[in-house]
């Protein structure tokens, strides 16, 4: 091959590609096929876009070529495929001159253009290998990864009829996790999180919006009322265009929480707290995204917090104590405490004082000694960041003998008092206080979990090399039911004064390359939060310890995910599967 100007080559010669019909030839980065059909000669890349395949091993009828491998289907001229789980072609231009063939090597296509198209797509029809593909290419193209979040929030919220989910809640976990993660592993967090909401969307039906109410806006206060009203009674119409109306109006971000946290607190631990963790989870989102989503984004919550199952109902919260009741009556007494000043503790000793009557079995000492802590000046975000500590020192203390089904139970408390704490951390409330109540009486319900208690990693829990915790880890993770074992690494890492970086990255990266689980991630993600907050006291090593334990009881998984992900990522570098050196040299020109 001759270079001439600009981009073109000369690649061949026309009567040795018309009596060959099929040649492949190297050309820069490039393994290019040429085809002859008819008069005309095609140039395209020789691997096939969906898994590598080399393509002059395929099939071409009429203009028709089709890998041999799973038989993906490509218009030879534009290079478009009839398959959408395989990906365009890239096809490049071809002249004639003589008897010569000459190609140029810029391919006919605007590639971040066509690569949000195909991400699309893959939302679309969860196709996860072209997810994968379009979440690679892009952040090789420059893409900001809060462009790719945006994308599939907007998709999110506009295509499950019931709202806000897993799905989205994932994929807002996973953005949460990025900064955590090894650069490397960043790619993947954002490829799990789009796949488990195209996953969520999938045969569902569209939400379509409900307008605001027209003329001017209403009065912020009685908007407020009205959206409680209608959430009270299930009324899922009244309260969308209620909460539609609020943003339209451009009421400030703190108005329009303070509506949804009240209606998600006015009963207790609905839908076992996912109402309240949704919402926080959408309120991070829009952190990420920006308001000008709000709209859609908070109208979503409303199925779940109008159908989600109230507490009230449930017979674990009314026998044998009437826990119901119980915070009713604490209720009354909140609005007599005085608001506490961020930049004091008051007379309140701290969280130390307060973890063992949360994990006690006296449902009224612990609603006293919440309301105390109050009394006392305590900040309500520590309040309520010491109930999530509490939770997650369920899960470190989880007894093994326990079904398996009940790391569940101890992981929806977690999550919700995590969820609360976050949302206190930006939107304090009188109302969101009850989120907190809310969570300790479920600390307690939870304490059957703990029977016996499984032993704290001992002082002194070896870690063996800290410069190969990671590897440490990944063993151990790769053994089923390492529950123990992976608590003690992490109690003797964190012991040890090792780089808490190093551990987040690596437990990170253990999440990542199993299959979803949406418990798992929730529990990863809570834990990474609650460790920030607490780093460097007993509070942020028992948030680590706790989701050690938890991932560890939950892997190894079958993978498939991974192997999805990985296909993807060597197709990315470059790297030719299916293709025989030998056949390469010998075509080479």
């Amino acid at each position: 091959m001759n270079p001439a100007s600009g981009s073109w080559l000369r690649v061949a010669r026309v009567s040795d590609v018309q009596a060959a019909g099929t040649m492949v030839i190297r050309a820069g980065r490039y393994t290019i096929a040429l085809f002859a059909e008819g008069d005309r000669i095609y140039a395209i890349d020789n691997r096939c876009p969906h898994m590598g395949f080399p393509l002059h091993r395929g099939t071409l009828r009429e203009g028709l070529l089709t890998c041999h491998w799973h038989h993906a289907r490509f218009d030879l001229q534009t290079g478009g495929t009839f398959d959408l789980w395989a990906d365009d072609l890239i096809v490049f231009p071809v002249e004639i001159r003589g008897e010569e063939v000459w190609v140029n090597l810029h391919p006919r296509e605007d590639r971040h253009a066509q690569t949000r198209a195909r991400l699309e797509d893959g939302l679309k029809h969860h196709l996860p290998l072209v997810l994968a593909k379009s979440v690679l290419r892009l952040l090789d193209l420059g893409e900001d990864p809060v462009e790719i979040f945006r994308i599939g929030l907007e998709f999110g919220v506009h295509y499950r009829r019931a709202g806000w989910g897993p799905g989205l809640t994932i994929l807002t976990a996973m953005m949460n996790m990025l900064p955590y993660l090894d650069p490397r592993d960043r790619p993947r967090a954002l490829y799990h999180g789009l796949d488990a909401m195209a996953e969520d969307c999938e045969g569902a039906s569209p939400r379509f919006p409900i307008r605001s109410l027209p003329g001017p806006a209403s009065d912020p206060e009685r908007l407020h009322r009205w959206f409680r009203q209608f959430v009270e009674v299930r009324d899922a119409e009244g309260a969308e265009r209620c909460l539609a109306s609020a943003v339209e109006a451009g009421l400030p971000p703190v108005v329009i929480a303070g509506m949804i946290f009240a209606a998600a607190t006015d009963h207790r631990y609905i839908a076992v707290g996912h109402a309240l963790d949704f919402a926080n989870k959408a309120f991070e989102a829009l952190e990420i995204a920006g308001w000008q989503h709000a709209g859609p984004t908070l109208t979503s919550l409303v199925p779940i917090l109008v159908s989600g199952e109230r507490m009230e109902e449930n017979a674990a919260w009314r026998h044998p104590v009437d826990l119901v009741a119980l915070l009713e009556q604490a209720f009354e007494i909140l609005p007599t405490i005085p608001a506490a000043d961020p930049a004091s503790k008051g007379k309140w000793a701290g969280p130390e004082r307060l973890i063992p009557v949360l994990l006690g079995d006296q449902p009224v000492d612990i609603v006293e000694a919440l309301l105390e802590a109050l009394r006392e000046g305590a900040p309500w975000e520590e309040v309520a960041g010491t109930v999530a500590a509490a939770a997650a020192l369920r899960i470190v203390r989880f007894s093994m003998n326990n079904e398996f089904s009940d790391w569940d139970t101890a992981l929806h408390t977690f999550s919700f008092a995590s969820a609360v704490h976050q949302a206190m951390r930006r939107f304090p409330s009188r109302a969101l206080l009850r989120g907190v109540f809310d969570a300790a009486m479920s600390v307690y319900l939870d304490r059957f979990l703990n029977i016996p208690p499984a032993p704290l990693p001992e002082e002194g829990s070896a870690v063996g090399d800290p410069d190969h915790v990671e590897e440490t880890l990944q063993a151990l993770l790769n053994r089923q039911a390492a529950v123990q074992e992976v608590a003690s690494v992490v109690a003797g890492y964190l012991r040890a004064g090792g780089e808490a970086s190093r551990l987040l990255a690596a437990l990170g990266h253990g999440l990542l390359r199993e299959d979803r689980n949406f418990h798992t991630i929730q529990m990863m993600e809570a834990a990474f939060r609650q460790f920030s907050i607490w780093r460097g006291t007993p509070l942020g090593d028992w948030a680590l310890i706790a989701a050690a334990r938890y991932l560890a009881a939950h892997v190894p998984t079958r993978r498939a995910q991974e192997q999805t992900y990985r296909i993807a990522e060597r197709l990315h570098r470059g790297e030719r599967l299916y293709e025989e050196l030998a056949g390469m040299e010998q075509g080479e020109r």
